[in-house]
């Protein structure tokens, strides 16, 4: 299998790219290179016979064209996206033009493509979402495949309507589709904007670790590679036309989680403890979500997927990752935004 990936220097798409080079896949990876994008995310298998980079833009339909017509892959899967919710809130339009824009220029390339090639019947189109499109959860439920989408902010809005552009094409064009939506991603190689990262990172300095709110706001955190496993179980064996729920079975408030990361510092860099005297409650973000959480049963009656790491292992795997690779998030730090409090817009 020839497998183009977009967004492939970023968190999600750098741990597909590195899973499907190590299980035999050929890969083109397809990336705009915008600030949360890192070459150093694919370093180990950059020299690999099987990798190839494509700069690109998928805002660009010429040269998604280009891509497709000299590589001629045999699926794509779709993680290019503008993903910070608090940017969103800033600037909404840079979503509404990667998000909704951008998936319609790949499903127009990736239809030629495949018409031209007289439909090959092994051909996938896999768009990765999110859990974020179905809204906010109480203290009951989860969100399942058939959940009503109740989007919430601009980054949510524009996730959902990417999510129905790709169905469209499906049912209207008959392009072989499959979705997920997955939870929240924590692991190796996260942007050093999001939560786990800031936390871990600021611990690390002796500076506040800021939560939203009183901290109560619930997630359901999967594990990076646990997600990328998933993603490629997916691709192969996904009924066509169906979609997965991708969860990682571990529920905490943010709160909990930030306390849990604090208590793996005191272990690991006891200089600084007790690190949890550094959290500090902001102001919250608007209209930010109570609790998300999946029930992935389809994927595990389906293809026989699970999570395999709890949420302390992955934690304990993440924060000695980040500890031993200064050298990969010292650079960051420097990019536009990082460190500072965005979306504070009402």
């Amino acid at each position: 299998m020839k497998l183009l990936v977009t967004g492939g220097l970023g968190f999600i798409g750098s741990a597909v790219v590195r899973r499907a080079i190590a299980e035999g896949l050929e890969v083109v990876n397809l990336d705009a290179m915008t600030y949360a994008a890192c070459e150093a995310n694919v370093a180990e298998v950059a020299d690999a016979p099987g990798y190839r980079f494509e700069r690109a833009d998928i805002r660009d339909p010429a040269a998604l064209a280009r891509v497709f017509a000299a590589h001629r892959p045999d699926a794509v899967m779709h993680l290019a996206a503008e993903s910070h919710v608090d940017r969103s809130i800033d600037g909404p339009a840079a979503f509404v033009e990667t998000n909704v824009a951008g998936t319609f220029n790949l499903l127009e390339a990736a239809r030629v493509h495949w018409e031209g090639a007289d439909r090959p019947e092994g051909f996938r189109f896999h768009h990765v979402s999110t859990d974020e499109v179905f809204g906010s959860l109480g203290p009951e439920g989860m969100f399942r495949e058939d959940t009503p989408y109740d989007p919430r902010s601009p980054y949510s809005a524009t996730k959902a309507a990417s999510d129905h552009l790709v169905r469209a094409w499906a049912e209207t064009y008959g392009l072989p589709v499959v979705l997920t939506n997955c939870s929240n991603n924590y692991g190796p190689f996260h942007f050093p904007e999001k939560l786990v990262p800031v936390v871990i990172l600021n611990a690390l300095h002796g500076r506040p670790i800021p939560i939203y709110g009183r901290g109560e706001n619930v997630r359901d955190w999967l594990y990076v590679e646990d997600h990328a496993d998933a993603l490629l179980a997916v691709l192969r064996r996904g009924a066509v036309g169906r979609t997965y729920a991708i969860g990682g079975e571990n529920e905490a408030r943010n709160v909990d989680l930030v306390r849990l990361i604090c208590g793996l510092m005191d272990e690991m860099r006891p200089a600084g403890a007790p690190h949890d005297r550094l959290i500090e409650f902001v102001a919250d973000r608007p209209g930010h979500d109570a609790r998300y959480a999946i029930d992935p049963a389809r994927i595990r009656a389906e293809l026989g997927w699970r999570p395999s790491v709890t949420l302390e292992e992955g934690l304990r795997r993440t924060v000695r990752w980040y500890l031993d690779n200064e050298a990969w998030w010292r650079p960051l730090l420097a990019r536009d935004g990082v460190g500072q409090r965005l979306g504070k817009a009402s």
